[in-house]
């Protein structure tokens, strides 16, 4: 369509301890309510008990840990000729990493009986070992897409 604007991308600046992007927006994903602080305050902490357990520096496991949880393929409905068909398409760069913080997070709200901040740090250190809730979604993810790889060729 002619006369429309570009849109312009949100910059988000790096957080203030790590200095890197990746766990500015990690902050951003746990954050409830606009409540910043208490997010920045959950994700330290969790990076504290992950540096306390591997005895690793916590970015390199979060980083791991995001690696292995992003999946590759997904499915996406598409409606052909009255049916709904599933169909397996590959996931760009920024979504394989919203996937796999959210896939993160919601791993960590599904434990209970803990602190966040334990629950997420359980939850990064295990996804960082290719286990855990996190890689078990991307393995269900990757099955669906190739039990529906049939339909792939509804991709366009």
């Amino acid at each position: 369509m002619a006369g429309r604007k570009k849109i312009k991308k949100h910059q988000i600046k790096p957080d203030p301890l790590y200095n890197d992007i990746t766990v500015s927006k990690f902050i951003n994903a746990v954050m409830r309510k606009g409540k910043k602080t208490t997010a920045r305050k959950v994700v330290y902490n969790s990076f504290e008990i992950i540096k306390e357990k591997t005895k690793k520096d916590p970015l390199e496991v979060f980083d791991l840990a995001i690696k292995n949880a992003s999946p590759l393929l997904e499915v996406k409905p598409k409606r052909i000729g009255g049916a709904t068909y599933q169909v397996p398409t590959e996931v760009k760069g920024e979504r394989k990493m919203t996937l796999a913080m959210r896939w993160i997070i919601n791993g960590a709200k599904l434990k209970k009986g803990k602190p966040m901040k334990e629950r997420l740090a359980e939850e990064i250190i295990e996804a960082s070992n290719n286990t855990g809730w996190a890689v078990k979604k991307k393995t269900d993810t990757h099955k669906m897409a190739e039990a529906n790889r049939a339909f792939a060729h509804f991709a366009w």
